[in-house]
């Protein structure tokens, strides 16, 4: 890992600082599309422990994938660095009866509730290693929701029940281990049967996602949908650098020898 910053652009009037980063994105969360299908988990990308690390300039932008609103997938997630934009992919929101048939493809996907609709496919980003899998298919009649696809695990294929979101990813880059990009979890048809759980931080049957990059649970019949859950991105370095962060609502802390910024919105990092 590189410690300090590098000072470049001497003579062209102006001084860009760099500097290297380890990071997690989660894009937003899908939502769950106003019926039994669930919503799939926000992509997710990681470099930390140990992976490669991206070279930043101060004052660049890092955008935070917002929660697919009711019936609608999630958003990106993403830092301008100065090799390009490094990005997650929105979570793929779930099927809409009579409206938008099959799951939607995503970071992961969002999954079907009507037979013999596809679920959504996931790592819509096409990366390796996968950002998140596939959304699982109503696989009964009555049309129960299939689970949302997560970021460690596809959604389950509904039977007399709604299927299981799919896992989500664990990742102590704050120093804290925490659940991302869980998928939701899939309904019952018209609430007779149960929904099953949804995927470790995903959204429960009949409820919007808690968490970060979570998929929202299923919906009843006629019920309003569900939201996915915001996205986060986390930017790791040695502390012999000092970072900051805009606008206030996001945050640097210290976890052992590095400083961590948390970006809860879309902001800016200087150092």
């Amino acid at each position: 890992m590189s410690f300090g910053y590098q000072v470049l652009g001497f003579g062209s009037g102006g001084v860009a600082a760099v500097a290297n980063f380890t990071y997690l994105l989660v894009a937003g969360g899908g939502g769950n599309g106003a019926f039994v299908a669930a919503g799939g988990g926000g992509g997710f990308r990681t470099t930390y422990p140990g992976g490669t690390e991206i070279e930043v300039s101060a004052g660049s932008t890092i955008t935070v994938g917002a929660g697919g609103s009711g019936a609608a997938s999630g958003t990106n997630s993403s830092i301008v660095g100065t090799a390009g934009l490094t990005s997650s992919t929105g979570g793929g929101r779930g099927e809409t009866y009579g409206v938008s048939p099959g799951g939607a493809p995503g970071g992961s996907g969002g999954s079907s509730g009507i037979q013999p609709n596809a679920a959504g496919e996931g790592n819509a980003g096409g990366y390796s290693p996968v950002e998140g899998y596939d959304g699982g298919i109503c696989g009964h009649p009555r049309g129960q929701g299939g689970g949302g696809g997560g970021a460690t695990g596809a959604g389950t294929a509904s039977s007399d029940n709604g299927g299981s979101g799919g896992a989500g990813a664990q990742s102590s880059i704050t120093g804290s281990a925490l659940a991302y990009s869980g998928g939701g979890a899939g309904g019952g048809h018209m609430a007779n049967s149960p929904g099953s759980p949804g995927g470790s931080g995903g959204g429960a049957a009949e409820s919007n996602a808690t968490g970060y990059g979570g998929g929202a649970g299923a919906a009843k019949q006629n019920q309003a949908p569900f939201d996915g859950s915001d996205g986060r991105v986390f930017l790791r370095c040695p502390n012999a650098t000092t970072i900051s962060v805009t606008p206030g609502s996001n945050s640097v802390a210290t976890d052992g020898s590095d400083n961590v910024a948390t970006f809860n919105v879309t902001g800016t990092i200087s150092f």
